[in-house]
């Protein structure tokens, strides 16, 4: 998503350990990093909720619900320069009946450069953390134990194609890896069986619709693995002010029984000063 074009800031959503959604939330697309970083001086709050759209996986319980999710965070710029600038932040992620709400904080943390920052047609990089925290076992009633903290380290690449010979742009694309903690991103669920699943490609595009109005922003994006982060993800968003903005999203899982069932996003921002 592009934050520094539209002053879209979306939190990215991270699933931590065996079921249920939670994140920290760096400058974002709608559910992978991006690219862009908080302008420095400045802060964003961030209000996100994930709501599941579809009934529990656990066939032991057909007719229940996994639990949703609500994420509370901030962000801000740190560094003054054009060619190199920095984020972090913190949030504050609950999610009913999870083990992970005994330890609700996590941190984030950005190093970027934007588009032609450092020669004519450069790309943008980034490098960052996020969902950072200590990875711990967590005990609980049904299970030996249970890990917290992915402490996903990731780079990123993202370049837009500009509008040529009368064509609108096509939009930005984005590519990346990641790698996290190996006993927080696993194959199974099960400690017994999980073997660590710790890494995966990121992918996005997004585009700001001009041709409708320029406070439109679409987005789509994906986060490989077989672990509980694995998603497709297609999401809209709305700028009502240069200050405040909406996204509305749809979070495919694609290791549902770790992540749960699908969720739709809505996700608040509000930058200051």
């Amino acid at each position: 998503m592009q934050k520094t074009v539209l002053g879209l800031s979306l939190a990215v959503v991270l699933l931590a350990a065996s079921a249920g959604i939670a994140q920290a939330a760096p400058s974002a697309q709608i559910w992978i990093p991006s690219t862009d970083t908080q302008p420095y001086k400045s802060a964003r709050l961030e209000i996100d909720n994930f709501v599941r759209a579809s009934g529990s996986k656990d066939a032991a319980n057909p007719g229940a619900r996994d639990p949703n999710t609500v994420d509370v965070g901030i962000t801000a710029g740190v560094l003054p320069f054009k060619a190199l600038q920095m984020e972090i932040g913190f949030d504050y992620v609950v999610t009913a009946n999870d083990p992970n709400d005994q330890h609700p904080w996590s941190g984030n943390i950005k190093l970027a450069t934007p588009e032609e920052s450092l020669f004519p047609f450069s790309p943008a990089l980034a490098v960052g953390l996020y969902n950072a925290r200590p990875v711990k076992d967590i005990a609980t009633s049904d299970a030996p134990s249970v890990s917290s903290g992915q402490n996903i380290v990731y780079i990123l690449v993202a370049k837009t194609v500009p509008a040529l010979g009368g064509l609108p742009s096509l939009g930005r694309f984005s590519g990346g890896y990641y790698r996290g903690a190996k006993r927080a991103l696993v194959d199974d669920p099960d400690p017994a069986r999980a073997k660590p699943a710790n890494d995966g490609v990121l992918l996005s595009w997004d585009r700001v619709m001009t041709e409708i109005s320029d406070k439109l922003w679409l987005g789509v994006d994906y986060q490989g693995g077989n672990n509980v982060d694995g998603s497709v993800n297609f999401g809209f968003a709305w700028n009502f002010t240069p200050k405040v903005s909406i996204l509305i999203g749809y979070d495919v899982y694609t290791q549902k029984n770790q992540a749960g069932g699908n969720t739709l996003t809505s996700q608040v921002n509000i930058s200051f000063p």
